[in-house]
């Protein structure tokens, strides 16, 4: 059995399934970085990467002991206790020192002297005692520099931080607004056209499909002030609005059509003619064969397209910031996170956890529907 299995592979399938291993790494690490970093402590993140998440990463601190008046007497000697940790935070030391620079000039267990005023002495769950045969007299607590060990935590509390930030249940179903709609639209539009080129005759039929091909080149940023205008210059003579979730949807409507268009005709090109052929004998017409027939056989290059459209309309930040604005009322999720970025750009525990919490729901959406998406993809691609 194993021979035979030997037999069957060859260079080329290891070298391709080589290959693919390393696609499907590239793509997920990432991901998964984003993912374990979100649920980091914050204190972790800031000194580590999150390859480090399950290990006992290691940290400078400094700590200021306490006054004089903290001392007690003890066999005629003058002691000041404490601790460095809070209870149960499972941190440890290292090693200790007087400054910075000789921060590991003890182990935990040892004493030294201690600023020319006894001796101190730091164990490793981060108490300390310091110990002087003359009454301490300093006003303000000097300073002990260590090394914590700090032992991995993961929280939920980064989440949370975000979801109670001002204003993200908004964006949400203010992204929701856009996208739904936006991917809907361009779908039923996209169906009907890629019928008529893939089933009907008529004259400048190859020519219609050529110029949308060659629109799939053209760039977005191309054409967004020009459509800007154009809808600044409508509402100027209707007296309305031109930052409205209506035109959002039809800007991401036009410039989701070309490709809709093509993998949809390229589906339906695909399709058994006998069966069209069938439905045209018993007298059904176009509306009817599309209806019933063609819709539900094209099922998966619908899907396919829905995945494309709906993850570009919700990541997209250009075309809402453009044609919807940043105001409170219409801030999408994508401008919430920027605005969140701009304002807390140091906390990247806040930061990853929006991230991820933007990409659940097109992940949803991905995995939901991803069992059609090759076989759309793919259609028309291989006679």
């Amino acid at each position: 059995m194993m021979t035979r299995v030997l037999r069957r592979l060859t260079w080329g399938k290891v070298a391709a399934h080589s290959l693919l291993l390393f696609f499907v790494l590239v793509w997920t690490l990432p991901t998964a970085g984003l993912l374990i970093s979100s649920l980091r402590d914050k204190d972790q993140l800031a000194i580590s990467g999150w390859w480090s998440a399950l290990t006992t990463t290691e940290r400078n601190e400094v700590a200021r002991l306490p006054k004089a008046d903290a001392q007690v007497q003890e066999n005629g000697r003058f002691v000041i206790r404490g601790e460095l940790f809070e209870p149960a935070s499972g941190r440890t030391i290292t090693s200790f020192g007087v400054s910075a620079n000789s921060i590991g000039q003890a182990r935990p267990g040892e004493t030294i002297p201690f600023r020319n005023n006894g001796e101190i002495s730091v164990f490793e769950d981060g108490a300390y005692e310091w110990v002087s045969d003359e009454e301490f007299t300093h006003t303000r607590g000097p300073r002990l520099f260590y090394k914590a060990g700090i032992p991995p935590t993961f929280t939920l509390d980064n989440y949370f931080e975000v979801l109670a930030s001002q204003g993200i249940g908004r964006s949400f179903i203010n992204s929701f607004t856009v996208t739904i709609p936006a991917t809907i639209i361009p779908i039923l539009i996209a169906a009907f056209a890629a019928y008529a080129l893939a089933w009907m005759s008529f004259p400048g039929r190859g020519w219609l499909v050529a110029i949308i091909v060659g629109l799939l080149v053209v760039p977005l940023q191309m054409s967004l002030i020009p459509v800007l205008r154009m809808y600044n210059a409508i509402a100027a003579i209707t007296g309305g609005d031109s930052k409205t979730y209506l035109g959002i949807w039809l800007a991401h409507t036009a410039f989701g059509l070309p490709l809709a268009i093509y993998l949809l005709r390229n589906y339906m090109v695909g399709l058994p003619r006998e069966i069209m052929e069938s439905a045209r004998i018993d007298g059904a017409s176009h509306f009817k064969i599309f209806t019933t027939m063609v819709l539900p056989l094209s099922f998966p290059a619908l899907a396919s397209f829905a995945i494309f459209q709906f993850l570009w309309v919700w990541n997209d930040l250009l075309v809402a910031t453009v044609f919807l604005g940043n105001t409170e009322q219409t801030l999408v999720l994508t401008g919430r996170l920027r605005e969140l970025l701009g304002s807390r750009g140091n906390n990247w525990e806040i930061l990853t956890s929006g991230a991820f919490i933007s990409i659940v729901v097109p992940l949803i959406v991905f995995f939901s529907l991803q069992r059609y998406f090759v076989r759309g993809l793919l259609a028309g691609s291989v006679k």
